[in-house]
């Protein structure tokens, strides 16, 4: 039988190409870049392939000491190396962050760190704990992307394991730690394992979330709703970007049974299996493109136009492309960077970097066509304490108004029907929030402040 498998949510509705962002240097000199990530902060810290982790500030410099080196532990060659960073929800108060890194035995680990008690510049590079340790059968294949979920749980990335093909079968094998997204509780006593982890208490291991991945290199969450998007790199053929609500679990997106939507090796693969298949990919033949870098849904305030696409990148080609709200993947633009990660600040404006040692800010070239200050619409007080007023001028009409805090949760949606909406906000905490208006179908967005 050629074709066994179920595949669902297979959304790929068309790809398209169109110039509509630019690069904008924002800092240089970087080694190897795997990652750049905020703490919650005004602060990015990037993560270099060779085990250093540097602080780059808000102007662009960055600081002369490394934030943490742990190059003497750090087996960096070829795809192995310091892969993954990310900051505890509540580093502000406990100073954790985690880091995914290949040891000397060629090894994944997963180990936590903390700040120095007397610098916010400075971790403690004696404060590691091992919270996990995965074999690796060989070198190349490692994920290592780590990110919290909106759970606050510590979610993992890890290859097949490597080789080509994945002759292990490993991906599919519930019994291993390879080919997934696992979950952990770091708040836990160890082995850190959430209750609500799909294949606990069942014969399998009980640190997955998600199976059937080849190389999920970059994984994140939208900070607007929480989705799930994974950036899984591909056998030859085919590039996939795969996207689920953040509390779905047990999804098995299909590797080796597919590469993206196309049948690879269904000899040891269920009958009766349920796969999903990605909601866009794009195709190797009659291109360059080899490898693909996932990144972030945009939900920044600087460039309305940009608000939730997820943007990725290829590898070999230095394209970048994004993925809309209708699963549509356009190609935006073709640069020189190598690119190996995207970052995100603290506003959810991005980022991207390779391995030319450039760190760039994602722009959008038709700034201002959505800009607030180029429409009729204006709001008031702004900084606002109990109340603020939308101003729409000429009559034109706004079908709803929803405000958000910088983590992305929504806090506050109304309808707006007359031109002068006084909109009620003395139940927001003080902080920085962002408005959006939705206005015959266009978003307006703006940051807001709330004293």
């Amino acid at each position: 039988m050629k074709t066994k498998l179920l595949l669902l949510f297979l959304f790929v509705t068309g790809i398209v190409t169109s110039q509509t962002i630019d690069l904008e240097l924002f800092a240089d000199g970087f080694d190897n870049p795997t990652e750049i990530v905020n703490a919650g902060d005004d602060r990015l810290f990037v993560a270099e392939q060779s085990g250093h982790i540097k602080i780059l500030k808000t102007d662009g410099t960055v600081n002369e000491t490394d934030f943490l080196d742990i190059s003497s532990i750090v087996n960096f060659s070829g795809e192995r190396g310091l892969l993954g960073l990310a900051f505890h929800p509540f580093y502000n108060v406990n100073g954790y962050f985690y880091v995914n890194y290949i040891n000397d035995e060629g090894n994944t680990v997963i180990a936590r760190y903390t700040k120095s008690e007397d610098n916010d510049n400075s971790a403690d590079p004696a404060s590691a704990i091992i919270m996990l340790t995965i074999e690796q059968p060989f070198s190349n294949h490692n994920g290592g992307c780590l990110r919290f979920g909106p759970d606050n749980y510590l979610y993992i990335a890890t290859g097949d394991g490597g080789d080509a093909g994945d002759p292990g079968n490993r991906a599919q094998d519930v019994n291993g730690l390879l080919g997934k997204i696992l979950r952990l509780d770091v708040d836990a006593d160890a082995p850190y394992i959430p209750d609500t982890n799909p294949f606990v208490s069942t014969d399998a291991a009980d640190e997955i979330w998600a199976l059937g991945l080849r190389n999920p290199w970059k994984f994140s969450f939208d900070r607007s709703n929480g989705d799930l998007w994974i950036a899984d790199v591909g056998q030859g053929a085919v590039e996939e970007i795969n996207k689920m609500p953040s509390t779905t679990a047990a999804v098995n997106y299909g590797w080796k049974c597919y590469e993206g939507n196309q049948e690879y090796d269904t000899s040891q693969c269920s009958d009766t299996g349920v796969y999903t298949g990605p909601v866009a990919q794009y195709l190797h033949e009659g291109s360059s493109r080899c490898s693909i870098t996932g990144g972030y849904v945009y939900t920044g305030t600087n460039y309305p136009n940009l608000y939730g696409k997820y943007f990725f990148a290829d590898f070999c080609t230095n394209e970048i492309g994004y993925v809309n709200i209708d699963n549509i993947l356009t190609w935006a633009g073709t640069f020189e960077g190598g690119f190996t990660t995207f970052g995100q600040d603290f506003d959810g404006e991005l980022y991207i970097a390779g391995n030319n040692g450039s760190v760039y800010k994602i722009t959008d070239t038709t700034a201002g066509l959505n800009e607030f200050e180029n429409s009729q619409i204006t709001i008031h007080p702004n900084p606002a304490n109990d109340e603020i007023f939308i101003d729409i001028k000429n009559g034109i009409t706004i079908g709803s108004a929803t405000i958000f805090n910088m983590s992305g949760q929504l806090v506050m949606e109304t309808e707006i029907r007359t031109n002068d909406t006084r909109i009620d906000t003395s139940k927001l905490q003080s902080g920085v929030y962002m408005l959006s208006l939705e206005m015959d179908g266009s978003k307006y967005n703006r940051k807001l402040v709330i004293n």
